[in-house]
């Protein structure tokens, strides 16, 4: 089952946010041989998706998301839903994390 996790992005500026896997004993994942990939959507039904990059540290059970600037700068302000899915190199599909993401209006501009 998928651990809650929330998250806040600022429009307009360059994200990431580190999300720890651990086994049933609270121990590190090890993510070898895994493939990990994460979206955002409005909604669940949502056509439209917003990808996270995504950086494994393997031994350590950490994926990292990433989003660019000009990926944040294009999504509106307000409420979104997410979650990270990892593959193993058998094709089994786990997801490990979801949750919402609040997207915080930009002021500045260029």
């Amino acid at each position: 089952m998928a651990i809650k996790a929330n998250l806040v992005i600022d429009q307009g500026t360059d994200f990431s946010a580190v999300i720890d896997v651990v086994d049933a004993n609270g121990d590190a994942f090890d993510l070898t041989g895994y493939t990990s990939s994460a979206q955002m959507r409005k909604s669940y039904a949502s056509e439209t998706a917003y990808s996270f990059t995504t950086s494994d540290n393997d031994s350590l059970g950490q994926i990292t998301l990433i989003m660019s600037n000009s990926v944040t700068n294009q999504l509106d302000p307000g409420r979104y839903l997410y979650d990270v899915e990892i593959t193993s190199s058998g094709g089994l599909v786990t997801r490990v994390v979801e949750g919402i993401v609040t997207v915080t209006p930009g002021i500045t501009r260029s």
